[in-house]
């Protein structure tokens, strides 16, 4: 499907607030959330990829949800910063193109992979015996390749279906970055293939791994009763903590962005709210994952001794 540049060479992004005071503040705030997200991210990568305890299904899957958050700040959040600081505020057709394409490649990906990860918490808690032949390399390569590649091709598909309408009415985004939604709203066409397209995607990509994940966790809490001991009960709980946090973090907020009517939108709001899962929550899950997880905080400090010992 080829892509209708309209009668437009860029988009003008709104951005956050276009108070001075209020910019110069959120620039500092964005700038503090992008560093820590990408130094938390980062940090979950290289430690499951040099401590060898953390050669794991659960710290494999860990590690590929980190690079999707690394791929989801580092497409929108350069971008905000310099209509943060800047007064042209401006994104090229073919940048716009690019930043929706990566963005929701990231929100196929990430929805799919939550769903995969807790399969892999329901086989280590409720078949701990045959947890690692089950989950062996071969099967949770396929599953992370698998939740990657669909999430790519769902992006190519509404990529493509976005940009081939005609942008005649504004070029104006309502929004801080390239998002379906307000693209949609800028255009003179009918929409209601994209909103179909967008709704019925949207019940594979998301609503199947959220009933997975419902299911799953419907196992593990029986499983976990079933625990005798207290203590027992709490670590197998633990485990499933930190995931199930993400989850609801993430899932809440893009569910309630891009699976529901095109009616009920409201651009104000619904940019708010994307804030939650492209900006914060990508920040959140290495915070997450590190304070209720013992194991990653020793390969941490084991890894900041063997530096200091270098030196």
């Amino acid at each position: 499907m080829k892509l209708n540049q309209s009668r437009f060479t860029d988009f003008q992004i709104l951005g956050l607030s276009d108070l001075p005071n209020v910019r110069s503040f959120l620039f500092f705030i964005v700038l503090v959330i992008y560093v820590v997200a990408l130094a938390g991210n980062l940090t979950i990568i290289l430690v499951s990829y040099l401590d060898k305890t953390l050669h794991t299904p659960m710290y494999f899957f860990l590690g590929n949800l980190s690079l999707l958050d690394i791929c989801y700040t580092s497409t929108t959040m350069p971008k905000m910063l310099q209509v943060l600081l800047v007064e042209k505020k401006t994104i090229s057709f073919i940048g716009c193109v690019i930043q929706l394409y990566i963005f929701f490649s990231c929100v196929g990906t990430e929805c799919i992979l939550l769903g995969v990860m807790s399969y892999d918490r329901f086989l280590a808690i409720c078949r701990p015996l045959k947890y690692l032949v089950a989950m062996n390399s071969k099967l949770r390569n396929i599953l992370a390749g698998a939740s990657w590649f669909s999430g790519l091709l769902n992006s190519i598909i509404h990529t493509c279906f976005t940009f081939s309408l005609h942008f005649c009415s504004s070029n104006k985004i309502n929004y801080y970055f390239c998002d379906i939604p307000p693209l949609l709203s800028l255009s003179c066409d009918d929409t209601f293939l994209n909103e179909l397209l967008l709704q019925s995607v949207g019940v594979f990509i998301a609503w199947t791994p959220f009933l997975c994940i419902i299911v799953s966790y419907a196992y593990i809490i029986v499983t976990i009763l079933k625990i005798k001991s207290n203590t027992g009960r709490l670590k197998a709980f633990s485990t499933c903590f930190s995931h199930l946090t993400v989850v609801i973090l993430y899932y809440v907020s893009s569910i309630f962005n891009y699976v529901r009517p095109a009616s009920t939108h409201a651009l104000d709001k619904d940019r708010v709210i994307s804030v939650l899962y492209s900006v914060v929550t990508p920040m959140l899950n290495p915070i997450i994952y590190t304070l209720k997880n013992q194991d990653v905080k020793k390969a941490i400090v084991k890894q900041l001794l063997y530096i200091n010992t270098c030196k």
